[in-house]
């Protein structure tokens, strides 16, 4: 089955090459273009007042190259590895041409703008890009997908510091952490290719200078306690630049909250300004770092470079600039080691400072990216100094280690937990896809049609002639032993056999099969790469079953409408029931669950019930054992007959029928779906209490399988840090509770002209009547590219809403480059009480790298937030 799932070897071997060979050329093209276009700028600074022209060229093609991201691929930004490194853990992270072309022009405008960024994280990213969209050419698996992005990872990096070894290692050692003979094989042959091509067309390893190359290093048994202490310095630096990094992601989003274009803009131009200050070295990053290791620097140099590439690197990184920080760690890891090889050699005359600075280039890389390895290898390739070895490794190994202590873990992982995805967690959650949660056993055919290797043409002819299938497996003593169809039959003619012969003359033995767990995406694979219409599924050689392309689609067709593919669960049991007259034109349903947050859920549910003449329904889910039935389990119902005791009383204050049952159950969310099914409930309103998101979900599981499943309008309340508890006594800004009953004096109605805003906006009235005095804002937030924004969709809602309640109704057309930030501004600003917003399905359930807008408003504000899904 393994054996099965892979490419063949020609085919891994081409796709191998042609990985390796697109991500050179990238490569190459990013170092041309943006040395000429370096070059072009560190000459204008001679012609034209450096003050001036390093700024300005600085934040024009900072500006361009953060619009460019923004605007076409914001996947684009920043280093690019952490973007791989989810791909790779199966985050639904995209990787496309479009996305290579942008980084590409992106880091050539930032590395050209004189901000000290790499051009190695980038190349990364976009031969990943590339090696993703040359895996769709052919049928392929998710795992060799998988694998095919990882190859095209480690090509770039191979073709940027022309290091085949440095790529493969780091597709091992930070990537896949796979040492797989086929990882490994593909891997090296796609580094090499990549290494190979670029240093023929691109030079040689970063461009050194013969001076550097021929440049001697020394190593000595006394330097050791040196190189410890270097690798111990690069540990510490290396850590607070990891910190520096991300107090300034904090500042540039959430003091600034500029859009993209405008930080990368500014950073280029600090980065201008700041190297207009600096000697003539400074301007340009390559000559700076061969001035360094050639020896060529005095400790002042040596000093000033040190700090003003750690200052101006975290500025531009945390920007958001498209550049990785592969080339600002060896410069930073070769002035330190520089400066402690000075030292050494002028208080104890020993060694070489340039030793140092190699050694301290290894040191700082391993320590930033926590690839030691990785590290060693690319200081050695670039120099093939066997001196170097020692020393790299420990100040390489010892740097790593203190990091580890200071800040564990990769900044790459950090970054993308910063930004809410945690791989950690991700990984070990179950697996979300279709495809890849569900196996063979599950949708596959158990009664199976078969024959027997002794049955005459003849008969096989006549069993085709009285079935529908196109195949059947050849079965004997249970075991399958071989499979005959449609196309076996046709070559019959040809062969001019009697019908007489037995079937296994003409059958195809040892046909392809799979396992029973064998995965869905597996099975796809084989029977595209195969071009088979079924698969036997086989355990132990005995047939259990077989599936087709036809068994997929309508798992996937279930999985579409909510139907649970695979063996169900157990119904929840009803343990306690109550009912009035039915007199309502629906049935509204509210689950409760907390004690403290039921009495505010209840009168929101009450006063849209009585704005709808609704019913109102009530339920309490009781969890039981897993190992027990609902029907079976022992439970208590006193604390939930309570809670639902309070249902009733606010139902009798509201005048409205209202309907009680408890539910025991092993999974919540398929009581509620129950619930709605047979109680034909056509609203519901659930409270959710904002907790750490886990991998996968946006709500938490109860409320998105509700959003997902749910055949009836859905409400989502998540009320305000001071809203009622149990009734008593609450303040949140203007909110108000006068005799039991919550008022909400400022609501706010987010809306992006579209259809699903409607649903808030007829929601609102009913709202409205919880209150006597209040005020309704309308806000649209439109991009900040937009010169003059369509108002028309706002101005429409807000006479509708002025028909319908006796409030003010204030229109606030916004432009801003985040939404979720801008409602949240406008919320804490005007002291909202509560935020209302209507949202389709798929937006409520979207997973983004930025985030989801409704999720995120409802986690970044204070004040209660209401969104409202329709039909």
């Amino acid at each position: 089955m393994r054996q099965l799932l892979r490419p063949t070897r020609r085919l891994a071997i081409i796709e191998a090459s042609l990985i390796g060979l697109v991500a050179a050329l990238a490569s190459v093209l990013l170092k041309v273009s943006s040395g000429w276009l370096g070059g072009w700028r560190v000459s204008i600074s001679y012609y034209f007042s450096p003050w001036i022209a390093l700024p300005a060229i600085g934040f024009c093609f900072g500006f361009l190259a953060g619009f460019l991201v923004e605007r076409f691929a914001p996947e684009a930004s920043g280093s690019g590895i952490p973007q791989v490194k989810a791909a790779l853990a199966g985050f639904p992270m995209r990787l496309s041409w479009k996305i290579a072309f942008v980084k590409l022009l992106g880091n050539i405008l930032a590395l050209g703008s004189g901000m000290t960024v790499g051009r190695q994280g980038p190349t990364v990213q976009v031969g990943a890009a590339l090696a993703a969209e040359m895996s769709k050419w052919v049928p392929t698996s998710p795992e060799h997908r998988r694998q095919l992005i990882a190859c095209g990872a480690g090509a770039g990096l191979a073709a940027a510091f022309n290091a085949p070894l440095a790529g493969v290692l780091f597709v091992v050692e930070e990537l896949l952490q796979d040492v797989s003979g086929f990882t490994l094989g593909t891997a090296i042959l796609a580094s090499f290719i990549g290494g190979v091509v670029s240093r023929l067309l691109g030079g040689g390893s970063l461009e050194l200078t013969t001076e550097l190359v021929k440049s001697q290093t020394t190593f000595s048994f006394p330097e050791i306690p040196s190189f410890l202490f270097l690798g111990v310095l690069a540990g510490i630096f290396s850590a607070l630049f990891c910190q520096g990094i991300f107090l300034s992601l904090s500042f540039w989003r959430y003091k600034l909250r500029l859009s993209l274009p405008w930080r990368i803009g500014i950073a280029g131009l600090l980065s201008g300004l700041v190297i207009a200050m600096l000697p003539l070295h400074f301007r340009d990053n390559t000559g700076l770092r061969e001035f360094v290791l050639t020896g060529g620097a005095n400790w002042s140099i040596a000093t000033q470079a040190f700090l003003a590439q750690f200052i101006l690197t975290i500025i531009a990184f945390s920007s958001g600039t498209p550049g990785g920080l592969f080339a600002p760690s060896l410069i930073l890891g070769s002035t330190l080691g520089y400066l402690i090889g000075l030292g050494t050699n002028h208080f104890f005359d020993l060694g070489t400072p340039t030793t140092y600075a190699f050694a301290g280039m290894g040191a700082f890389f391993s320590a930033v990216s926590k690839v030691p390895i990785t590290a060693i290898v690319i200081v050695f390739e670039m120099t093939t100094d066997f001196n170097l070895v020692l020393p790299l490794m420990i100040a390489a190994c010892t740097a790593f280690w203190v990091a580890e202590v200071l800040m564990p873990r990769s900044l790459y992982d950090r970054i993308l937990e910063w930004n809410g995805i945690d791989l950690d967690k991700y990984k070990k959650a179950p697996k979300q896809g279709l495809l890849e949660q569900l196996s063979a056993e599950k949708v596959m055919q158990r009664r199976v049609e078969t024959l027997t290797s002794k049955m005459t043409l003849d008969e096989v002819v006549q069993a085709f002639s009285k079935s529908h299938h196109r195949g059947f497996p050849v079965v004997d003593n249970g075991k399958l032993v071989g499979i005959i169809t449609q196309s076996d039959l046709a070559k019959i003619g040809q062969r001019l056999l009697d019908f007489n012969t037995t079937i296994d003359k003409i059958m195809t033995p040892q046909p392809v099969s799979v396992e029973p767990n064998t995965s869905l995406a597996d099975v796809l694979y084989l029977l595209n790469r195969y071009e088979l219409s079924r698969l036997p599924v086989v355990e132990s050689r005995r047939l259990v079953g077989i599936i087709t392309r036809a068994d997929i689609i309508r798992a996937e067709a279930d999985h579409l409408v909510g139907v649970q593919t695979g063996p169900q669960p157990e119904p929840s049991y009803v343990v306690y029931q109550t009912r009035s007259p039915s007199t309502g034109k629906g049935r509204l349903l509210v689950p409760l669950a907390n004690p403290q947050t039921a009495q505010s859920l209840l009168q929101i549910a009450a006063a849209i019930a009585r704005d709808r003449d609704y019913e109102l329904d009530c339920v309490q889910v009781i969890l039981a054992p897993r190992h027990t039935a609902p029907s079976e389990a022992q439970v208590r119902t006193t604390k939930s007959r309570r809670l639902l005791r309070q249902a009733e009383v606010t139902a009798k204050k509201w005048d409205i029928p209202v309907h009680t049952q408890i539910r025991v159950a092993h999974d919540p969310a398929q009581a509620i779906l129950e619930t709605i099914k047979t109680e034909h409930i056509d609203l519901i309103v659930m409270g959710w209490n904002p907790t750490p998101p886990t991998r996968g979900r946006i709500f938490g599981h109860v409320v998105d399988t509700v959003i997902r499943q749910a055949a009836c309008e859905v409400i989502v309340v998540k009320l305000g840090n001071s809203t009622s508890v149990n009734g008593f006594l609450a303040f949140n800004n203007k909110t108000e509770l006068t005799k039991n009953k919550i008022t909400f004096n400022r609501w706010l109605l987010p809306m992006a002209g579209g259809p699903n805003a409607q649903e808030a906006i007829q929601l609102l009235p009913a709202l409205c009547k919880l209150s006597n005095d209040c005020e309704v804002r309308i806000t649209q937030v439109f991009s900040k590219s937009q010169s003059l924004p369509d108002t028309k969709g706002l101005e429409k809602a807000a006479k509708f809403l002025s028909h319908r309640i006796n409030h003010p109704v204030i229109t606030i057309p916004v432009c801003a480059a985040s939404v979720a930030d801008a409602v949240i501004d406008i919320a804490c600003k005007d002291q909202c009480d509560a935020i209302i917003l209507g949202a389709s399905r798929d937006g409520l359930l979207q997973q983004v790298i930025k985030g989801n807008i409704p999720e995120a408003i409802a986690r970044g504000c204070d004040c209660t937030v209401i969104l409202v899904r329709g039909v």
